[in-house]
């Protein structure tokens, strides 16, 4: 009974470390977009805040923090083309 548990243990441990493998890059990138995301929203905020004296803003929403954090300044100028053209 011993021999039993210590092996479905051993494999159980093998099955996690392998789970842990396969899952790392696609949740480090799950983790990078969303750290983007974040840097483009607060990008978003700080851009709607100056652009008020012009008359110009983005909704702030995770769309378009997702955009701006990915791409940067041309992922913003693309959504005020798409914003005040379309």
């Amino acid at each position: 009974m011993l021999l039993l548990i210590l092996i479905l243990l051993a494999v159980g441990g093998g099955l996690l470390t392998l789970l842990i493998k396969l899952l790392k890059k696609p949740i480090k990138w799950i983790f990078k977009l969303l750290l983007h995301a974040l840097f483009g929203y607060i990008f978003l905020f700080i851009f709607n805040f100056a652009g008020a004296w012009f008359g110009v803003s983005l909704e702030l929403n995770w769309l378009n923090a997702i955009v701006s954090g990915v791409f940067g300044i041309p992922g913003v100028v693309v959504l005020l083309v798409l914003k005040y053209i379309l």
